[in-house]
């Protein structure tokens, strides 16, 4: 096998340059390299003392916490650690930026094609085409009927346009194939169907004049001409079960890169298969247009909308007799670390903060889970939190009483559409409208008298309105009667402080694709999102409890 390989430059000033190559830590617990290009991306970030860096921009789902020294998935949330080195010395070069040393080789160049190590297809087919490309010139692409040979040839070639040739935004169809292997009867290898080769078996020399009896140019094809010929034969070849590739700006302002579709159909060739350079899937986050008289109450819920409703906590309860509730006192503590100040249990807690009444020595233990903490630095918890007479174990998160946020003022409507989510025909959908205005700070937010900013509402959601799909509705109205999908914080998307951000429950914002991750289908998301809610202390019984 034959692979292309090449030499890049960087700037002394880049991540390269310095010597700096940034790493994960994957599955096995080895550390693996970024690619070059992302490397650098975060080391630009981390030198600018960025505190985060969305790798979206580039192509990737994830987030650099550098605070944490943390690689976040946006769409699972799992997190790794990441690392800097500074160990890795690359040559210099100074002067003048020598010549790209990569192949194929560029037009002109004055090298013999060399003898391939087998007569193996493959092995041909990557001979021939090295062969090609270093002996063709500028204009000998040309766009040919493709017709069955009556014997195989003893040399072949690649369906690959000339290096200085450029290919319209229209040719949107590139069918590759190897000539040798059309004596095996292939009906698809034989088929009559407009595809990009060489305008001749044999390259000319340069200089020589071009045969009368070849076919135009693409230069001399309009582009109308050009566009009904490649959506023709892709509909053919995507009807016959071709594989596709997708292919961005094929209708764009940017013409498809000549060596894309070249390299394209090297690789599909070399296996026997023709190649189909497709359009990749459009975004569609909104469903078709819905009258009012299509909308649909949704049957089992009252109502269609509701506002947010501020709950506060009861009042008379300090925070000793909430914990009371929840506690009870260990005479003999055992010999392990408080996970909240990190002192040991038999010793005085190492809280520093405010006094309160419960002296630093008592130890007590949640009753649910049975873990062991200092009061007095319960208590301090409790008091940096909603102090809305719940409590959640710093250990394994176990809710003790009803758990509340501190989602800001706003409106929740529902209602049921009737246009079907992919990969849930079988049923309509619930759409979720979710609108939080902008506004001040309370008291229990982040910087209390500040205002904070409310981007992209309203925020349209939706849900198969299937009976796990309700039963999901019917929880999430429960999490936002307690103020639990929305909160005010830092934006992990655009970095922005003092705005309204979700809060660890997600939602589905595609209504017909799922290129963001945040669409359908997507089999796995009512069963994720019912954990995301049991999380919060959302479950059926709380459906139960909000009724009494």
């Amino acid at each position: 096998t034959i692979r292309p390989v090449r030499r890049s430059y960087y700037d002394p000033s880049s991540a390269p340059g310095k010597g700096v190559v940034w790493e994960w830590e994957n599955d096995s617990g080895t550390w693996t390299p970024y690619d070059m290009d992302v490397g650098i991306t975060i080391q630009r970030a981390y030198e600018k003392q960025h505190p985060w860096v969305d790798l979206s921009a580039i192509g990737f789902c994830y987030v650099i916490d550098f605070v944490t020294m943390g690689q976040i998935n946006r769409q699972t949330q799992r997190k790794r650690r990441i690392r800097r080195r500074l160990d890795m010395v690359y040559p210099l070069v100074s002067g003048t930026l020598p010549k790209s040393q990569s192949w194929p080789a560029s037009p002109g160049a004055a090298t013999a094609p060399p003898v391939p190590t087998c007569a193996c297809p493959q092995c041909l087919l990557v001979m021939s085409v090295k062969a090609t490309v270093s002996a063709a010139g500028p204009g000998t692409a040309t766009l040919q009927p493709r017709k069955a040979p009556t014997a195989p040839p003893a040399a072949s070639k690649a369906p690959v346009p000339a290096p200085g040739a450029k290919a319209p935004d229209s040719v949107a169809a590139v069918r590759g194939s190897l000539k040798p292997l059309a004596a095996q009867g292939s009906r698809r290898q034989a088929a009559s169907a407009p595809a990009l080769s060489s305008a001749s078996a044999t390259a000319s020399p340069p200089g020589a004049g071009s045969s009368k009896a070849s076919l135009p140019g693409l230069g001399t094809l309009n582009r109308s001409h050009l566009q009904r010929l490649a959506i023709a034969q892709s509909r053919v070849l995507i009807a016959s079960g071709v594989p596709t590739v997708p292919v961005k700006n094929l209708t764009g302002s940017s013409p498809v890169n000549p060596a894309l579709a070249g390299i394209t159909g090297i690789l599909m060739s070399a296996a026997g298969l023709p190649v189909c350079l497709t359009r990749p899937p459009k975004l569609v986050l909104h469903p078709p247009p819905v009258s009012k008289s299509e909308i649909q109450s949704i049957p089992g819920i009252s109502h269609s909308s509701r506002k947010t409703t501020k709950k506060q906590a009861k009042k008379g309860k300090t925070p000793e007799e909430v914990l009371k509730k929840y506690l009870q006192k260990v005479r003999h503590p055992p010999d392990e670390d408080c996970t909240i100040c990190m002192e040991r249990l038999s010793a005085p807690s190492g809280y520093k903060g405010p006094q309160t009444t419960i002296k630093p020595d008592p130890v007590g233990k949640l009753v649910k889970c049975g873990h062991v903490f200092h009061l007095h630095c319960l208590v301090a918890m409790y008091n940096n939190g909603n102090k809305d007479g719940s409590l959640q174990c710093p250990t394994c998160k176990t809710i003790y009483g009803v758990k509340t946020g501190t989602q800001p003022p706003g409106k929740m409507e529902y209602h049921i559409i009737p246009h079907a989510l992919p990969g849930h025909s079988d049923c309509k959908t619930i759409r979720i409208i979710y609108n939080i205005p902008p506004g001040v700070q309370g008291p229990e937010h982040p910087n209390p008298g500040k205002s904070f900013t409310a981007r992209g509402f309203p925020r349209h959601c939706y849900l198969p309105d299937s009976e796990k799909g309700r039963k999901v509705l019917k929880l999430l109205l429960v999490a936002w009667d307690r103020r639990l999908i929305f909160a005010i914080g830092t934006s992990s998307t655009t970095g922005e402080s003092d705005t309204v951000i979700w809060n660890e429950i997600h939602h589905k914002t595609e209504f017909g694709s799922n290129l963001t991750g945040h669409g359908y289908p997507d089999i796995n998301y009512l069963d994720n999102v019912l954990a995301e809610l049991a999380a919060q202390g959302i479950t059926e019984e709380s459906l139960a409890q909000e009724k009494d």
